[in-house]
């Protein structure tokens, strides 16, 4: 019996309680245009109602003994693992993931489950000496309800990695996936939360629009909000959130370089390269955006790059297996990938390979001549493309590095490892990897960006998710009520 009823999932709002759908939306497949069938959708009202039930829920999950939230979190995670092939095709049709990358999701989503469940039983406090000999405390208590945006790209693991610490600290979650991965994520969230025996009350997911997020920010029952997203709506997140002096965490759009010294082996550089270009067709925002190569290597650098990109297969990876390269999200960021190529062409870059499309299967694209001020190397680009640009020293490295106003991730290759880590030392990135590409992540690390990358919020490990989702209170007792001279 299969994990998700599509029969089910237009008829169905999961909005703190499981109510009858009144507007639905088609969900495509990207890589043909069909509709493969429909989901519910949400509206301002449903929101409102759902925060209603949501900050009763949140009262009786947070009563609930840690061990209990432990075990249902742990159970989703079992949950994700024993339905992986048939969770795998949604993420295939509906958000265009090869298998490799669909199977890799679902792993860390389970992951992150699990260690949320460790979570759920981590000391929640600390003693302080008191001067007066009070009995004084500092303790970690839930926050109430947590809103969580997310994207399309990796829509099931950039939600759970906050729902999941929300949830394992006591909180109540609403989830408003995008609407192009609806499916991916939100209906399975919901599934395989519920079918593990989390309380409806406990998580809303709403499937809606740009204006029933920005209503989620808005509501003052929500005070925490998670989002993950472009620059530019993480910017207009952040001002809304500030009239309700709401706490954000923001993880951001990236421009992440890929730093090529002139002491690597190549064929392991370019493996790495294409790798962080052009996985999942480039729509990973610590992709590596920019190849800064050190100019005595840069020629064959280029060329061993373009025969891998010519190597790798594109298409529909819903009807072959192999395929490397899926396609892109939508016509809009089709387009608006080819107009950055073609801006660049113009500006005097060469396109190696590339540079062309077939419906959204854009070809993974080599350029080469890039420099500061081309729109390749200035911008986010979201695609599967690797702009080559040349430096001549260390400095130069750095300057370059450091000559954007994104700090997401950055890669370091080089048979120097002190080299690496002094540079490491002196570059803007909330994470840096020596001798690995850009597209590094896993459950139990703090990740997160700075600059127009994010606000610095850190999530991933137990310590940074429990500052993340809960407030802290100052708690204080003694024996008989203090005496006072008034």
């Amino acid at each position: 019996m299969p994990l998700l009823d599509p029969d089910r999932m237009p008829q169905v709002l999961y909005a703190g309680t499981a109510q009858p759908a009144t507007t639905t939306a088609d969900i495509t497949e990207p890589a043909t245009g069909a509709v493969l069938g429909q989901i519910a959708t949400a509206s301002t009202d449903d929101l409102t109602a759902s925060v209603a039930r949501l900050v009763d829920g949140q009262r009786a999950w947070a009563r609930r003994p840690a061990f209990e939230r432990a075990a249902i979190l742990r159970e989703a995670g079992n949950l994700i693992e024993a339905n992986m092939a048939e969770l795998a095709g949604w993420l295939v049709r509906e958000g265009g993931a090869t298998v490799g990358k669909a199977m890799f999701e679902l792993t860390i989503s389970a992951q992150t489950l699990h260690a949320a469940a460790g979570l759920a039983l981590e000391p929640t406090g600390e003693t302080y000496p008191s001067p007066q000999g009070r009995l004084s405390i500092s303790r970690r208590i839930p926050a109430g309800v947590v809103g969580v945006i997310a994207p399309f790209n990796s829509p099931l693991f950039l939600a759970l990695r906050s729902v999941a610490p929300a949830l394992a600290v006591g909180n109540s979650v609403i989830v408003k996936p995008d609407p192009r991965t609806a499916v991916s994520g939100g209906a399975i969230i919901a599934e395989v939360l519920f079918q593990a025996g989390l309380p409806e009350n406990a998580l809303a997911v709403l499937p809606g629009d740009g204006a029933l997020g920005a209503a989620l920010v808005d509501h003052p029952d929500v005070p925490i909000i998670a989002f993950t997203g472009s620059t530019g709506a993480g910017r207009a997140i952040a001002v809304q959130a500030a009239k309700h002096l709401k706490r954000v965490h923001l993880e951001l759009g990236g421009n992440s370089a890929l730093v090529v010294f002139d002491d690597v082996d190549l064929d392991a550089a370019t493996s790495a390269g294409a790798w962080g270009s052009f996985l999942h067709a480039g729509q990973i925002c610590m992709a590596s955006s920019r190849h800064l190569v050190h100019e005595s290597i840069a020629d064959e650098y280029v060329a061993r790059l373009a025969a891998r990109a010519n190597a790798l297969p594109v298409g529909n990876a819903a009807l072959d297996p192999s395929v490397a390269i899926g396609p892109i999200i939508d016509v809009r960021q089709r387009d608006a990938v080819h107009k950055i190529v073609t801006e660049t062409r113009a500006a005097g870059a060469s396109v190696v390979t590339g540079g062309t499309y077939d419906g959204l299967f854009y070809a993974p694209t080599v350029l080469s001549g890039v420099r500061p001020g081309m729109s390749a190397y200035d911008l986010e680009i979201f695609g599967p493309i690797a702009p080559v640009t040349t430096f001549a020293d260390f400095d130069e490295a750095v300057e370059l590095t450091n000559g954007t106003e994104y700090g997401l991730s950055a890669g370091v290759l080089t048979s120097d490892v002190g080299r690496g880590l002094a540079f490491a030392d002196r570059i803007v990135s909330g994470n840096v990897h020596v001798n690995d590409q850009t597209l590094v992540d896993d459950v139990l690390q703090p990740f997160g960006g700075v600059r127009a990358s994010g606000n610095g919020s850190r999530v991933g490990s137990h310590r940074y998710n429990a500052d993340a989702f809960t407030e802290q209170q100052w708690l204080t007792s003694q024996a008989e009520i203090a005496r006072y001279p008034f």
